[in-house]
């Protein structure tokens, strides 16, 4: 392991931990990865490759996510838009009731005053975007901006293209620092990295790297279930999912939730998401959970109920207590940069996180006001 360092080490090779090492290569800095496993072995390799508007109301993570957005359109001609199965499918978000839909309808109104693509579906409509959704519901909004892309894929291909060493299979073990508290490297099990600034992209352990440094993150792990079926037909052209699903990503409760979400792959196969609990790493596989899934996914496509599962995955989304990720330099550990607590939001947010974290890293101004994503907004001390 070279002694020469390296300007920025960031700890994480998954799609968030990509993005910063990608754009830091870009802003000229000369940048080492590690990760304690590999490439995308984490919470990315668990994702169904999320890049959402739809989900989110306006406000800072919103902002994040319009940037996020702009930024996947020219990493798709950078990277070539099918190699990392980037596609512009657009979202469906249906409702079963008028009540449903009405809430839908305020929601809406809210993200096209902050610039969001999206357009009200009549009940009659429906079967238009989606002719195998079921026909008794009440209407849904469409939202065009809404994409999907193979997340291990994507962070692979982002880290070749970065062009920088990545240390796999090597676990960090802890920081230096100096008399001042500043960051002057990394120590891992196979050697010391010497750098003054580090990026902890360490997703649902992101906390225990904050901890290294003598700093607390409240984040905790929340596990996801999603099942996949058998290769079909073209079936599916969006991300279709019930108007629940807002509902449970906003919510802080330690139980399960579940709230369908439908989408086609280009292997053929269907994922159906999305369970939400907090059990710390539990990796349990409760079929109760499972079985909610597929009756939900059966609700809005009535043709799945006769297609089989061929397997079910679990993953640890990256929780943060008010639900925004942790951007940004902390004031308590110079040199010492957070890029985590995305939950389930890291694939589609890993550009604009990276692009903002490579400025701070330059001295140059974020084009996102990270200030609500602070790292120490929280101001736990350990």
């Amino acid at each position: 392991m070279s002694a020469t360092g390296a300007d920025v080490v960031v700890i994480g090779a998954g799609m968030v931990g990509a993005a910063c090492a990608y754009y830091a290569a870009r802003a000229g800095l000369a940048v080492t990865v590690v990760d304690r496993a590999g490439v995308a072995g984490g919470t990315t390799g668990a994702g169904e490759g999320n890049i959402l508007l739809s989900d989110k109301p306006p406000g800072p993570e919103l902002a994040l996510a319009r940037h996020s957005v702009r930024l996947w359109h020219e990493l798709g001609e950078a990277l070539g838009g099918e190699r990392i199965e980037l596609e512009r499918k657009g979202g469906l978000v249906v409702a079963a009731s008028a009540v449903e839909q009405a809430a839908l309808r305020a929601f809406a109104a809210g993200q096209r005053a902050a610039g969001v693509e999206v357009a009200e579906v009549p009940a009659d409509a429906l079967s238009e975007h989606e002719p195998h959704l079921a026909r008794d519901l009440a209407g849904g909004l469409h939202y065009p901006q809404d994409m999907q892309v193979q997340p291990m894929l994507a962070a692979a291909h982002l880290l070749r293209a970065a062009g920088v060493p990545v240390l796999t299979g090597t676990t960090v073990t802890g920081l230096q620092r100096d008399a001042a508290g500043a960051i002057r490297g990394v120590v891992t099990d196979r050697g010391p990295l010497p750098t003054p600034a580090v990026v902890n992209a360490a997703g649902v352990w992101a906390a225990g790297i904050a901890d290294l440094a003598g700093v607390a993150l409240p984040i905790l792990p929340r596990r996801g279930f999603v099942l996949v079926t058998e290769a079909l037909p073209p079936l599916i052209r969006h991300k279709v999912y019930a108007a629940g699903y807002v509902a449970n990503v906003g919510r802080s409760s330690e139980g399960l939730e579940v709230s369908p979400v439908v989408e086609g792959t280009r292997a053929g196969t269907v994922l159906i998401g999305s369970t939400r609990e907090r059990v710390g790493f539990d990796r349990t596989v409760p079929l109760s959970a499972l079985r909610r899934l597929a009756a939900g996914a059966v609700r809005l496509f009535p043709a799945l109920a006769s297609v089989s599962v061929i397997r079910a995955y679990r993953g640890f989304r990256p929780y943060s207590p008010d639900h925004l990720p942790m951007i940004g330099e902390d004031p308590r550990v110079p040199g010492l940069f957070h890029a985590c607590g995305h939950e389930g939001a890291g694939i589609g947010l890993a550009p604009a996180t990276g692009h903002a974290v490579a400025a701070l890293l330059t001295g140059r101004p974020p084009q996102v006001d990270l200030r609500p994503f602070a790292p120490e907004r929280h101001d736990v001390h350990i």
